[in-house]
Order: C-alpha cells, then structure tokens, then sequence
C-alpha cells in the first residue's frame, strides 16, 4: 500500500515552525508544529498517525540534509 503525505510551511517564528498537511496537495486540512530546539512534532488535533508522523518524520530530515525547514514537500512510501 502507497502512503502519501504534503506539507506547506505557514509559519516559522525563532523557536518553533508550522506546517500544514495532508493527503491531497489541494486541501492540506491538518497542522503540525515543530519545536526547533527540541526537534519534537505537536498535531494540533491530537491525532497521531500515519500521516502525521510520515510527515514530522519527513520534515527532520529535510532540515538535517538542507540546514533550514523546508517551505514544501512530500513523502511517498
């Protein structure tokens, strides 16, 4: 089975960095924030699942590759 997740960065301030994410680029209806510091995910309504972890898990990676959080991307398994 094929998972995909999409994520936009939507706001980064000095310690922590939002996105929003979801299974379809056009309607990215859920949010997860990164503690910058900590490198920890938050989901805003508290779902923790596949998609959200496919994603935070993603976005760590990025930023240890590139050094800065990404503005956008996606995750295919």
């Amino acid at each position: 089975m094929a998972a995909l997740v999409y994520f936009r960065k939507v706001a980064e301030t000095g310690r922590l960095v939002t996105y929003l994410f979801g299974e379809d680029p056009e309607c990215l209806g859920r949010r997860l924030t990164v503690d910058k510091e900590s490198r920890t995910s938050t989901v805003q309504d508290a779902r923790v699942d596949h998609t959200f972890l496919k994603a935070s898990q993603k976005l760590k990676v990025l930023y240890a590759e590139r050094g800065a959080w990404p503005e956008r991307g996606m995750s295919a398994s």
